[in-house]
């Protein structure tokens, strides 16, 4: 067999339906054990503590949530550059990206803990909550920041495993985590009853655990690569390679704030309808969130493939694997969309009790399903872009699409109401996918120039 049909036919392997689907259905597990531990703490909080204690769980989590999210760049920038030095077998360059990685969550971890106190009154200060909530939260938040250089590091390390398609790994991390969360909180809120800082005690314990652990296997898995000196500090302190990671994370931090701000604009614009509309959509995005679960679990498996063919220059490898992949993310979005349509009502009165929320979600459900059945472009076009390390395109894409967004709400929504809200959204998502198929063709042709 010639090199070149060698070639092809590990490319048609890497990139077969059935190899594509055993990678992805790991990420699908462990995106969705994420909200579970969310439930599993109110469940806990709801059943041993007060009321109080569960408005600072919600209040808490709501706060790092949006603390963490603003920090997905290091996941994500992490996962193109260790795909394409993966795929070139470039092993120092491998362990010198993790190191500087590690560095930068590392650093910026501590700067969250110097800034702990004005991040809690920022926090506090932008909701509103009864005196005594506050108080809680406080508690809550004083012991869950010291989980925060874990926490950013952790997705450095998801990062890693993602960019060297190790997903069973990623899986076992998260359910690690999350069964060592849900016992900690058992321990600390119920046996000892501290009540939210239990929660919050117990989550930053299991952050640092599983870093520990996240730590050992990503080294096992790399001096399995081969065996050399693991840092090499002169190459994790090259100043250009720095200044290329600390470049691409500004963008993707861009990108990802568009992203943040989208949504937060969505619920402002919600709550001006009513509380019931507010309720409703709330309900709908749950429903929305759901469905990215899977999507994401595509995004992910391509973003590893493509930085490898990247890195390998295998033009064919990368076509194979943008094609094949968004075929199922196609047909997966499609049948989540039929889902939420014929089920939507079912899944609606699991979230709610209220019958006017009910009917109100259940009347603006197919708007929920059209969003989740056109979503799948820009799912996957993300995950090549980040795959490929294209930062700078991504930023453009997204304040390209967040202005279609707001000329689309500007539009429709004084005349269309909630429909045209959720008609801008849709578009949103559409413009997102359209804005990054416009750099598509130069990334595809720089695969055979890298």
């Amino acid at each position: 067999m010639s090199a070149e049909s060698e070639q092809i036919t590990r490319a048609k392997e890497e990139t077969s339906y059935a190899a594509l689907m055993h990678k992805a259905w790991p990420i699908i597990m462990a995106n969705a054990a994420v909200p579970m531990l969310g439930l599993v703490d109110t469940a806990i909080i709801g059943n041993v503590a007060s009321t109080a204690d569960l408005g600072a769980i919600a209040l808490g989590a709501l706060i790092f949530s949006f603390v963490y999210w603003s920090f997905g760049f290091l996941r994500m920038s992490t996962t193109g550059f260790i795909a394409a030095a993966a795929g070139a077998e470039d092993e120092t360059e491998l362990r010198a990206i993790l190191g500087r990685s590690l560095l930068l969550s590392l650093t910026l971890g501590m700067v969250i803990l110097l800034l702990q106190e004005t991040i809690a009154w920022a926090a506090l200060e932008l909701f509103s909550a009864s005196e005594h909530v506050e108080h809680v939260t406080r508690g809550y938040f004083d012991l869950r920041i010291w989980g925060a250089p874990a926490t950013l590091s952790l997705f450095v390390l998801m990062g890693v495993l993602i960019g060297l398609g190790l997903s069973k790994q990623l899986l076992l991390l998260q359910f690690l985590m999350n069964g060592l969360n849900v016992g900690l909180d058992l321990l600390f809120a119920g046996v000892y009853e501290m009540g939210a800082p239990g929660v919050a005690l117990g989550t930053a314990i299991a952050e640092w655990f599983t870093l520990a652990v996240g730590l050992f296997i990503v080294v096992r898995v790399i001096n399995a690569r081969s065996k050399q000196s693991f840092f090499v500090w002169s190459r994790i302190l090259q100043a250009n390679a720095i200044a290329a990671m600390l470049s691409s994370n500004v963008d993707v931090m861009i990108r990802t704030l568009m992203l943040i701000s989208s949504f937060a604009f969505f619920t402002d614009q919600s709550a001006r309808y009513g509380e019931l509309v507010l309720a409703s959509n709330h309900i709908l995005l749950q429903l929305v969130s759901f469905a990215a679960f899977f999507l994401d679990g595509y995004a992910f498996v391509v973003e590893a493939l493509v930085g490898k063919a990247k890195g390998a220059r295998r033009p064919l490898l990368f076509s194979l694997a943008v094609k094949r992949s968004t075929r199922l993310a196609l047909v997966t979005a499609i049948l989540l969309a039929l889902l939420l349509f014929i089920a939507g009502p079912w899944l609606i009165a699991l979230l709610t009790d209220i019958d006017e929320v009910r009917t109100t979600s259940q009347s603006m459900l197919v708007w929920a399903a059209i969003y989740v059945s056109v979503s799948f472009a820009a799912f996957q076009l993300d995950g090549v872009f980040i795959g490929m390390g294209a930062s700078r395109q991504m930023r453009n894409a997204a304040i390209q699409a967040i202005a279609v967004y707001f000329a689309a709400w500007w539009l429709f929504a004084s005349s269309l109401g909630v429909q045209g809200l959720w008609s801008a959204l849709i578009l949103y998502v559409i413009a997102r996918g359209l804005t990054l198929w416009r750099y598509y063709p130069v990334l595809r042709a720089s695969i055979s120039r890298a």
